[in-house]
């Protein structure tokens, strides 16, 4: 293998985009320091994702519109490059998906992975001693199941590889990111606890956008490289399984949505930052130089600091606000008014404004199939 090397400056799911926001921001806020704190959202995901996760689908032409309605999601959103779709819209498609199909590998593979199978592998798995016979187990079975893909476990000094063999045709970052989460979300559930990946190889090409798969998996992703492959430090592997048949039933009653769960370096000054933010109600929000004061830091080290982490504070202000107006238009009945109260925009007409730049749709877009 090459360049196996450790990496330690790791990014972990909620999934946000690094956008602008309305350059007359002050004339949109109000100042009202007393409102509660909405429900805030747990995150979003790219359209593009839908789309790659419907591009096999409409190969094998199923009826497409029919599996965006049944996901709430409205289908003029597919071609706005800047939309997002909330985290429990994505989960209904995998379901729907996966239904339709009766394929939980969404037609990827030249072999189906019938309904049901990712139940009895997490069933099976949890029988194991150690995360190191679990994750034989899962690749054992994968190898069963899927024709395309053949993967091992290999460990060398204080690292472990799980290799992952194309038997067919090179296939897309999407392919490859399912078959990951996967196994990376069992042995994250059976241990207990995060597994950090240092490192993620590739043979296929770069996506036009690979932030969200860094979000969900690690910073350190190498594309069109010679082999397939993803590291973790080996000490993992002598990790004891700690769930039993009560865990694996709420487990299972909280997939697909446990697989798109999207974690934040915990260290990262953006991940305290938006700690902050997500304590109080968007009218609470405080200036970047009374956060510096209150973290102990100038404005000068903080806005450095974001910056080397790829984003600003206006930029995490707003992916909350996109997020949680994302979630509130599909999952509530309230008004763009109450959800622009809700957010701190002056007025409704605002808030239009923003969320059409944020996300190239009107909000209207995001109501056309709300199932209520």
């Amino acid at each position: 293998m090459q360049s196996k090397q450790s990496f330690y400056s790791v990014q972990f799911p909620n999934i946000a985009s690094c956008m602008m926001y309305l350059d007359n921001e002050n004339k949109d806020v109000r100042l009202n320091m007393h409102k509660p704190a909405p429900e805030y959202s747990k995150g979003t995901i790219s359209i593009d994702l839908v789309n790659e996760a419907l591009l096999d689908a409409k190969r094998l032409q199923f009826d497409i519109s029919d599996i965006l309605k049944k996901a709430n999601i409205p289908a003029e959103v597919l071609n706005a490059p800047k939309a997002r779709v909330s985290v429990s819209q994505f989960a209904q498609l995998w379901t729907v998906l996966a239904d339709s199909m009766n394929d939980e590998f969404f037609g990827m593979d030249s072999h189906a992975m019938r309904r049901g199978s990712f139940k009895l592998l997490s069933k099976m798995v949890m029988q194991a001693d150690t995360l190191e016979k679990a994750l034989q187990h899962i690749l054992q079975f994968l190898n069963l199941v899927l024709d395309d893909l053949q993967s091992t476990l290999m460990v060398e000094e204080h690292y472990a590889y799980i290799v992952i063999y194309d038997l067919q045709q090179t296939k897309r970052m999407f392919s490859y990111a399912t078959y990951l989460m996967l196994i990376h979300t069992l042995i994250c559930w059976l241990s207990g606890q995060r597994i950090l990946l240092n490192q993620i190889q590739l043979k296929c090409a770069a996506p036009l956008d690979d932030f969200d798969y860094k979000v969900r998996f690690c910073e350190q992703i190498e594309y069109q490289a010679s082999e397939n492959y993803v590291q973790f430090d080996a000490s993992y592997l002598q990790l004891p399984i700690k769930q039993d048949a009560q865990s694996w039933y709420q487990f299972i009653q909280q997939t697909p949505q446990n697989l798109l769960v999207r974690f934040k370096n915990p260290y990262a000054l953006s991940t305290q930052i938006r700690r902050q933010l997500l304590q109080v109600s968007p009218a609470e929000w405080l200036e970047l130089n009374e956060l510096a004061l209150k973290m102990n830091m100038s404005e000068a080290t903080m806005q450095r600091r974001l910056k080397s982490e790829g984003v600003s504070y206006q930029q995490l202000k707003n992916e909350i606000r996109r997020d949680t107006a994302i979630e509130l238009l599909t999952r509530t009945e309230q008004s763009l008014q109450e959800i622009s109260d809700q957010l701190n925009f002056q007025e409704s007409s605002a808030f239009h404004r923003a969320f059409k730049k944020w996300t190239g749709v009107s909000p209207g877009a995001y109501r056309q199939n709300n199932i209520r």
